[in-house]
């Protein structure tokens, strides 16, 4: 075969239990769930971040925060940090992203042929909303009608608002439309130009404003919707973390209701319904590029990826949206789909844990290009080609004060004892079996009988957190130990020491070094 297409798409903010072939009993994703049956789904990929931007540097460069550094919106760009469009940019691909890419300042769009921030929130990338998305609206004479991240009808009030209603937008004046139809633009355009294409998709939705257009609203009926088993219960007799229960209080008592009935009920019906119709608005354009890519027989030779950045509560737990995002599976799992006819088996499914950083080092060896060294993820494509994995790979979600670890069936949240003194000064923590209690409705931190998997999974992070962190200097590291950096486009020598493009040093190099003096 050729040197295959890539095709990344995101998803902002797609709970991984919102789906069709998920049994979730109102959502409709036709062509989301026929690519999982043509693909291959994973049921417990883990995202590194709970918020945005933190969440896209680890999976567009394969690194964990903790050596990245992001861990809130947007900021200064990286300087040196290698992201998988430059990666593949030298090896002779076209790449294009668009969407939102909310990313630092120009750390992606130095390395595309295309870039389009189409998000119209300014604080999202350097440059904002895309030019030429503002000007298709302009022509359409609909700009004011655009209505993601604001509900204009209400001013201040409507900016991220999760409420719920219809957009007036068609479908194709809608970002997910105009991203789709610029798509495959963008791949015509690399055809022209005989090249193989990394092109990366983000669409916006479902993170709020849930307006989807009204085609997809009108596929539900907010008097007929399932809410999720652990909408209501008492968390605090759940020993839920400190600020989770106060999140949820204020959805309950506070006035965010926009529309009537401005009731806590009412509101969250609204929610569902408007967060349900924008993933199936998603799920359209998903498929709409599926049909391209099979229309025009690309499809042979292309790799798609589906995934999101994070989850949303999506009213689990009677939170809205998705802070506090440490706390819960509903915001640390999110779907990911690998689809590729002829190079992937049909109807695989894949229940190893596996993290968004693998993507990466994944689409490298799919691609037969070099792994990019300055990648934390794993190769995952023997997991896509039928491989068992050991059942030992853990997967964290990470805030600066806060880490989540999943493994097997259990999901523990580290909290430093400094985090919630008052409420706990001997300290506080959570711990879910995930196969008794899918919908995390008891903590088990506190309980005699799991207090041996609380200190395992507590080693496993504090094993993860050292050997994973990439340092800039460690004495004993040097060109003596490993191939000539001037043979090796990934690493450079500054005094004694063998780098990275980032300036850190690979992990692996510190495992085999010979003076472990300074380790």
């Amino acid at each position: 075969m050729t040197q295959p297409n890539i095709l990344f798409i995101v998803a902002d903010q797609h709970n991984a239990k919102v789906l069709g072939h998920k049994s979730h009993p109102n959502a409709r994703t036709p062509q989301l769930d026929r690519m999982a049956r043509e693909g291959c789904r994973f049921n417990n990929a883990i995202t590194q971040n709970p918020i945005c931007t933190p969440s896209r540097v680890s999976f567009l460069s394969g690194q964990y925060p903790h050596n990245h550094g992001y861990y809130s919106l947007s900021g200064a760009n990286p300087g040196g940090l290698p992201n998988i469009f430059g990666h593949f940019r030298a090896a002779g691909y076209f790449t294009a992203a668009m969407g939102k890419i909310h990313c630092p300042a120009y750390w992606v769009e130095d390395q595309c042929d295309i870039f389009h921030e189409s998000n119209s929130w300014r604080a999202g990338s350097a440059v904002g909303r895309s030019a030429a998305y503002t000007r298709f609206l302009q022509d359409r004479g609909v700009e004011e009608l655009e209505d993601h991240i604001l509900l204009p009808e209400f001013g201040a009030r409507g900016r991220q608002s999760v409420e719920g209603r219809p957009s007036s937008l068609a479908f194709d004046e809608s970002q997910e439309g105009w991203l789709a139809n610029t798509a495959i633009d963008a791949i015509k355009r690399a055809a022209k130009r005989e090249q193989p294409f990394l092109l990366h998709v983000s669409f916006p939705r479902p993170h709020q404003c849930t307006t989807p257009c009204q085609e997809f609203w009108d596929l539900y009926d907010s008097t007929e919707l399932s809410l999720p088993p652990n909408a209501d219960y008492d968390l605090a007799a759940a020993k839920k973390a400190p600020h989770m229960i106060a999140s949820a209080r204020r959805w309950r008592e506070s006035e965010w209701q926009l529309f009537e009935p401005k009731t806590f009920e009412g509101g969250r019906l609204r929610k569902l319904h408007g967060y349900l119709g924008a993933v199936s608005q998603v799920d359209a354009a998903v498929g709409r590029l599926l049909d391209y890519l099979r229309e025009t027989r690309k499809a042979e030779n292309t790799i798609v990826v589906y995934t999101s950045d994070h989850g949303d509560y999506a009213t689990e737990h009677g939170i809205m949206e998705k802070a506090p995002g440490i706390c819960s599976d509903a915001i640390t799992r999110v779907p990911l789909i690998f689809w590729a006819p002829g190079r992937i088996e049909a109807g695989s499914l894949v229940d190893d844990i596996v993290e968004l950083v693998d993507i990466a080092s994944t689409l490298c060896s799919l691609a037969q290009i070099d792994l990019m060294e300055t990648s934390d993820g794993r190769d995952i494509s023997g997991l896509l080609a039928g491989d068992t994995g050991n059942g030992d790979r853990i997967g964290v979600t990470e805030f600066t004060w806060s880490k989540s670890i999943r493994k097997g069936r259990y999901r523990l949240v580290h909290y430093p004892r400094a985090l919630f003194p008052d409420e706990y000064p001997a300290g506080f923590g959570e711990l879910y079996d995930l196969a008794a209690d899918p919908w995390e409705m008891r903590n088990r931190y506190f309980d005699a009988d799991y207090q041996h998997i609380v200190e395992a999974l507590r080693s496993d992070l504090l094993e993860w957190l050292i050997t994973s962190t990439r340092p800039r200097t460690v004495s004993g590291v040097n060109s003596a130990r490993f191939d000539a950096p001037e043979l090796n486009p990934q690493r450079v020598q500054r005094y004694q020491t063998v780098v990275n493009l980032d300036g850190k040093i690979n992990p692996a190099l510190l495992r085999s070094a010979k003076n472990k003096n300074y380790l």
